[in-house]
């Protein structure tokens, strides 16, 4: 699942901009003939000054739409798209993307200050030119090319912002830490009825269905309410105490304040409006009478999917947990194999070979601190500790003619993430049960990836545990650990085989992964 609050975002934008040039248009088709007289007679009066709906109204109110609209989707479809694309972020990719609102604010102003000067309002006095007084008259767009550019610019600044916001709360939604079905589907059901909410009187001002101001504002303060009553109902309250013998006064306490306060949160309508303060507990009491009976039997309807996706939610902070605790595993293991390399290292070649294997320690260390916490990582950075990893060990063996270490990794253009320490579990065990000094040995490791995804397999010859060796006197992690992993973060997106002949063990791991996959 996936957040789908800027689908709904921009199909509301695109659908706003089309109901306003559809009703500009009506509006001209439906021009009464007392107007169009009217239009002749001030013409006729002032013979300088020729008015025409078209090109003093008509077109200079569809063209700042377009302006607008424009300007909203090149910042989403483009700047922010682009952003969330980019894989490795800097200073300079945000700087980049922020300053986007330089030139887009000047493109808007002076745009807008043109479709104004052909309108003429200060001459057309025809009272449809609220849309041109969003920057200012300016009566020279040509040579005054700032004209409106401060206006411009705090628009699009507190537009940002939000969009700032949007994108990092959803970014939060679906990373993997607090991902589930469950907030997902919270959040896209708010974000629809968001979009009815909005669109809903935008659709019946524009068409003058209704007139009176009175009644949006009783539309605004009453369904917003009932919107935060459902959803907090619905997802927070009921399933709280659905298990609960009878109404407790837990429930009814709040229930009650929660109603309250969604009640009275608009209250700013008040004063703009002129509502009366009884308008709040009215609305009150509707909430308590009404609303909430109706989300409860909604409630009941729906209470086997929402209390599964609660259970799948508590589920998923279980096996958080749980990963933890694995890693915690992970971590002293490697580093225990590592210094024994080196400790081996040094005993053979003493200390030049040695500097070489702690500056590489130093890499793996380094990986351990910054990448091994996090959700997702590059993939070049896992091969890079692998790679690490595997030249340790040759440094231990590489006096050895009966060990043969081959390793083939193609991942050329390669941008997928993957979790960490999904790899490395693999070669170590390799190394673990396929190497003996004495014996003839060989370790063969390839790792593919496409834009489907990678292909990682790993055949070692088997050889009996030598007792004296220190790197095989302690059991790894196992294979187990990495398949409750892959469990977790791949479900159904990965085969793993492991395949035990008379003389060799093979691994054979293949994961389908999204170009996109943080």
């Amino acid at each position: 699942m996936k957040v789908k609050i800027r689908k709904y975002e921009q199909l509301l934008i695109a659908l706003l901009a089309l109901m306003a040039i559809i009703n500009y248009i009506l509006q001209r088709l439906a021009l009464a003939p007392i107007y169009t007289t009217g239009f002749r007679q001030y013409n006729n009066a002032h013979p300088t000054l020729h008015f025409n709906y078209a090109a003093n109204l008509l077109w200079p109110r569809i063209g700042v739409v377009l302006l607008l609209m424009s300007v909203y989707f090149w910042i989403n479809l483009f700047a922010i798209s682009k952003f969330r694309q980019t894989k490795h972020k800097s200073f300079f990719t945000y700087l980049l993307t922020l300053l986007q609102i330089l030139p887009l604010s000047y493109i808007l102003a002076i745009g807008v200050n043109v479709a104004t000067y052909y309108a003429h309002p200060a001459w057309n006095n025809y009272g449809e030119f609220s849309l041109f007084a969003l920057f200012g008259y300016n009566e020279t767009p040509l040579t005054d090319l700032w004209a409106g550019f401060d206006s411009a610019l705090i628009l699009l600044s507190v537009y940002g912002t939000y969009a700032g916001i949007r994108e990092y709360v959803v970014y939060r939604i679906e990373s993997s830490g607090s991902k589930s079905d469950y907030t997902i589907l919270i959040t896209n059901q708010i974000a629809i009825s968001l979009f009815v909410f909005l669109l809903l009187p935008v659709v019946v001002s524009y068409f003058y269905i209704i007139n009176d101001d009175a009644i949006y504002s009783a539309y605004f303060v009453s369904i917003s309410s009932i919107i935060f009553v459902y959803f907090s109902n619905t997802y927070w309250l009921f399933p709280r105490f659905t298990n609960t013998p009878g109404i407790s006064f837990q429930f009814i306490w709040r229930l009650t304040i929660s109603t309250f306060f969604y009640s009275i949160l608009f209250i700013f309508f008040l004063n703009r409006t002129g509502l009366s303060p009884k308008v709040l507990l009215i609305n009150w009491i509707i909430q308590l009478v009404v609303v909430t009976p109706i989300t409860w039997i909604l409630y009941q309807q729906r209470k086997d999917k929402i209390r599964a996706l609660r259970g799948a939610k508590i589920a998923l902070s279980k096996s958080t947990a749980d990963l933890q605790f694995l890693r915690s595993q992970i971590n002293p293991h490697f580093l225990f194999n590592v210094l024994n390399t080196i400790y081996a290292t040094a005993l053979v070649d003493g200390s030049k070979r040695t500097a070489n294997a702690i500056q590489m320690l130093g890499d793996m260390m380094r990986f351990m601190l910054d990448d091994n916490h996090l959700d997702f990582i590059p993939l070049s950075n896992e091969i890079s500790y692998l790679q690490n990893y595997i030249a340790l060990q040759k440094l231990r063996i590489q006096d050895s003619d009966e060990i043969d270490i081959s390793e083939k990794i193609t991942v050329d253009n390669c941008t997928h993430k993957i979790i960490p320490m999904l790899l490395i579990p693999f070669v170590e065990n390799a190394f673990k049960h396929g190497i003996d000094i004495n014996q003839k040995s060989w370790i063969s490791i390839v790792l593919t990836c496409d834009h489907k995804g990678i292909w990682f397999n790993v055949r070692n010859s088997l050889h009996q545990a030598d007792a004296n060796d220190p790197e095989k006197k302690h059991s790894g992690i196992g294979l187990q650990n990495v398949k409750e992993r892959l469990a977790l973060f791949y479900k159904d997106r990965h085969q793993l085989t492991c395949e035990t002949t008379e003389k060799e063990f093979i691994v054979d791991l293949i994961i389908a992964l999204e170009t996109n996959q943080s």
